[in-house]
């Protein structure tokens, strides 16, 4: 006897005491399913018999339930629930949780249930209280449907209980095996001819009756179209349309979501008081002159449709009106009625017509959401939503989204058809940001380093930041990750040497690496766009672009941004990089110099107070301790350390000021780029380095703007390679320069614990002089001992995190996903790390 129950389920056990409900429970359902009035009385008063602790026992029994349906797991409740009230109660736990309730009834006779009843010694009460359940339950039996239980299982005796045997299967809506490719159409209103022409432009040929009529369409390629409601009212010819998508559905050639107007149709051919408006007139008039079969199978059809779909793993959703994630493969009328309706705020608008609430604007769901319901003359990607009704019947257009392309393909209308109420206009609601999005504890799935965690205490403080100093988020589509220096070298004066790097990656298995020079200024990361109509298209926002540090501040005030951009416009220009990468919009990783351009206070109020102390003291005291060695005072020791730490005060002075130079303007500024993030619809961290270096070399060739990157390919498993690209280091420090950076010559290599840094830094012994203060030579020994693994995991994590970001970007994902990234790397920032490392 099969019993079969939805896979999203409330099934509610009846039966009176005695009944073996729980046996049943253990015999079809797995333990973590089922939750017993028992087990809980237990639970809160370590007595499952103590009757008076039911009222606690069942609210802890319902909150556990209500957990696990807002999971849309399968919830067995195991009591006796002979009486409405309590019947009640769950029904209404299930239906606020959008989940189906089902009624299992053990009817078992009277005289079986006090037997087993008088046969355990827990069960201490009279034959009364069965008799009182048995007489409930017959009670209530003939009005279990209309309590709203979806599916009732009526079990009559032991025979029957034992041989049942249950079933899951899919609700209507769940098609998630379905994995496409789709053509997901908007509102068609009646426009046959303008569906003719978009099946056309899609690939679909179109198969014809003896009269003419468009009965079906298939594709060559295998696609499927999905309609997402109101194929009727209003347009020339609502038979033709509904003839076209039922054959198409029928054949399995396309899907079909029910729209209001499709409701309200089927509601007038059934004789209901409707009001015969928004096109219905029009639809029941041209449905008057079909054969009565034809319009007796269109009811049927329309009457038939599911309010929404879930598709592709649950990957894709099609719902007329839209839906929000929590509703998403669920079933009830809260369900359906916002599938086909959507929500109103309460008002008006100066048209008499309802407000909608925006329910994209707060969407934040994994799923991509297809719907129509409210016409707008352009499509527009709102957090992973997308409208696709355009007004066909008011001379707009009609559309379709190639899924999983993402392709947008629209053909217009032949003329207007109906006169809409309200004119279109844009719809496009501002990309926002929400506190919940990025607050509290979060988990960040990355494709590189799988999920990354970040602390509640380090995005508060991220916050604080983000909040009072970045550039507007909608600019903000990247942060650069923390850079680790290489091992300490074990011997000699030096703290940081390229052996250990070379070593370092060849025990990682990578040969080939790419030494870059680093440059002594501030990361700075450059959005720049192609011309002024591409940000608020592609970015929702007025401007040009962005340059901004690695903490996401303005480098510059906005007219002295204006001019930086306008000259990588012209250089991306010049070096054809717009059509080459097929883009207008690009994102560069880059080193802004010179250093005092961005940190003139740091420089000023930290490294020259302390280089204007230490060469204003330690001279004369020098003086003074010469003078006393030579009255014969012993301060020899004394004296050979002042004057070592003079030079080195003097050496620390003249470290910082190499890095800096005067600017007025963009006179003196530099841009040395290193790395191509992304552009329209793609990432390049899987382009060699060298790649990218030769971008930035095209770039430097039309504008001395661009600053060179010098670099040398080294072998780490070459002796020889290795000893030409350790004196290639020793050269440029000697030289004044900071070092080096040493990268994987592939750039991103591997994944989760196998994922290589990135690039680890060589510093020069001079440049260290700023880092660890004048004296450090003396303290060499100390500094060696330094623990370089924590840097290195936070900048594996938020390489991880930058570049999920980018992917995110490329990809087209709303900016509430970009950001989940962008803010994570920041708020890892927080971590109390050795900020000299």
């Amino acid at each position: 006897m099969e019993l079969l129950i939805p896979d999203m389920a409330l099934v509610v056990l009846i039966g009176a005491s005695g009944s073996g409900k729980s046996t049943f429970a253990r015999k079809h359902f797995a333990a973590t399913q089922v939750l017993s009035s028992d087990f809980f009385r237990g639970l809160v008063s370590d007595d499952e018999n103590d009757q008076a602790a039911s009222a606690d026992a069942f609210d802890a029994l319902h909150h556990v339930a209500g957990k696990r349906l807002r999971r849309g797991l399968v919830t067995v409740v195991d009591a006796t629930n002979v009486q409405r009230e309590g019947r009640a109660e769950l029904v209404k736990l299930a239906r606020d949780n959008h989940v189906m309730p089902v009624a299992v009834v053990l009817d078992l006779p009277e005289r079986v249930c006090q037997e087993r009843n008088a046969d355990r010694p827990d069960r201490d009460f009279g034959p009364h209280v069965v008799k009182r359940h048995v007489a409930q339950l017959r009670r209530s039996l003939p009005g279990l449907h209309r309590e709203g239980f979806r599916r009732v299982h009526h079990l009559r005796g032991q025979e029957q209980v034992d041989a049942a045997v249950f079933s899951t299967e899919r609700l209507r809506n769940d098609l998630r095996h379905e994995t496409g490719p789709f053509d997901v159409i908007g509102d068609v209103h009646g426009c046959r001819a303008e569906l003719e022409d978009l099946l056309g432009e899609l690939g679909y040929r179109l198969r014809r009756d003896d009269r003419g009529r468009p009965v079906g369409a298939t594709h060559p390629g295998g696609r499927r179209a999905v309609f997402v409601g109101d194929l009727v009212d209003r347009g020339p010819d609502t038979p033709g349309v509904l003839r076209l998508a039922m054959g198409m559905v029928g054949d399995g050639d396309a899907f079909a979501v029910c729209g209001n107007h499709e409701q309200k149709l089927v509601r007038a051919l059934d004789g209901r008081n409707v009001k015969v408006t928004h096109g219905l007139a029009e639809s029941l008039a041209q449905l008057e002159a079909e054969d009565p079969d034809f319009v007796a199978a269109a009811r049927k059809f329309c009457d038939t449709l599911i309010a929404h779909y879930v598709l592709d793993g649950g990957k894709l959703v099609v719902a007329h009106a839209g839906l929000p994630e929590h509703y998403h493969g669920r079933a009830s009328g809260k369900v359906r009625s916002f599938a086909l309706y959507g929500d109103t705020t309460g008002e008006t608008d100066e048209y008499g017509l309802p407000v909608r609430y925006p329910w994209a604007e707060d969407y934040r769901g994994a799923a991509m959401v297809l719907y129509g319901h409210t016409p707008t003359p352009e499509v527009e990607w709102v957090n992973g939503t997308m409208c696709l009704d355009t007004g066909c019947v008011f001379g707009g257009e009609l559309t379709a989204l190639r899924y999983p392309e993402r392709e947008v393909v629209s053909v217009k209308a032949h003329e207007t058809w109906y006169e809409p109420t309200r004119p279109l206009t844009p719809t496009r609601p501002p990309r926002q940001l929400a506190l919940d999005d990025v607050l509290g504890k979060r988990v960040v799935e990355t494709a590189v380093q799988g999920k990354v965690t970040v602390r509640g205490d380090q995005a508060a403080a991220a916050l604080e930041v983000m909040s009072r100093f970045a550039v507007d988020p909608r600019w903000l589509l990247y942060l650069p990750p923390t850079m680790a220096p290489t091992e300490a070298h074990g011997d000699g004066d030096l703290l940081e040497h390229p052996a250990e790097a070379f070593a370092g990656f060849h025990a990682r298995g990578v040969r080939e690496v790419l030494c870059e020079e680093k440059h002594m200024g501030s990361r700075a990361v450059v959005l720049v766009t192609r011309d002024a109509s591409v940000a608020p298209r592609r970015f929702d926002i007025e401007g040009d672009g962005a340059v901004h540090t690695r903490t996401g501040r303005s480098f510059f005030d906005a007219p002295l941004t204006a001019e930086l951009l306008a000259r990588v416009r012209s250089a991306v220009t010049a070096a054809g990089l717009w059509e080459e990468l097929g883009t207008d919009w690009l994102l560069l990783d880059a080193e802004l110099m010179p250093w005092n351009a961005k940190a003139r206070e740091l420089i000023t109020d930290q490294y020259a107070a302390v280089g204007a102390a230490a060469t204003a003291v330690l001279p004369p005291a020098v003086s003074a301790l010469a003078a006393a060695a030579g009255r014969g005072v012993d301060v020899a020791d004394l004296l050979a350390r002042t004057s070592r730490r003079a030079d080195n005060a003097v050496g620390f002075r003249d470290a910082y000021r190499r890095y800096c130079a005067p600017t007025t303007g963009l006179d003196g500024v530099r841009l040395a780029p290193f790395q191509v993030l992304a552009s329209e619809g793609a990432t390049y961290h899987r382009h060699p380095h060298l790649w990218h270096l030769g971008v930035a070399d095209r770039l430097r060739a039309v504008d001395p703007l661009f600053a060179e990157t010098r670099r040398i390919a080294v072998d780490t498993g070459s002796p020889e390679s290795v000893a030409e690209g350790t004196a290639w280091w020793e050269a440029l420090t000697a030289a004044g320069g900071e070092g080096m950076v040493v990268k994987p010559a592939a750039n991103l290599v591997g994944a989760g614990r196998d994922l290589v840094q990135p690039g680890v830094k060589v510093r020069g012994a001079e440049y260290l002089r700023i880092i660890y203060g004048p004296d450090y030579p003396d303290h060499l020994d100390r500094l060696r001992k330094r623990n370089v693994a924590h840097k290195r995991s936070l900048a594996l994590r938020e390489y991880a995190l930058g570049l999920a970001a980018l992917d995110r970007v490329a990809a087209g994902e709303p900016l509430w996903r970009v950001h989940e990234c962008v803010f994570a790397v920041l708020a890892m920032e927080s971590e109390p790390v050795d900020p000299r490392l």
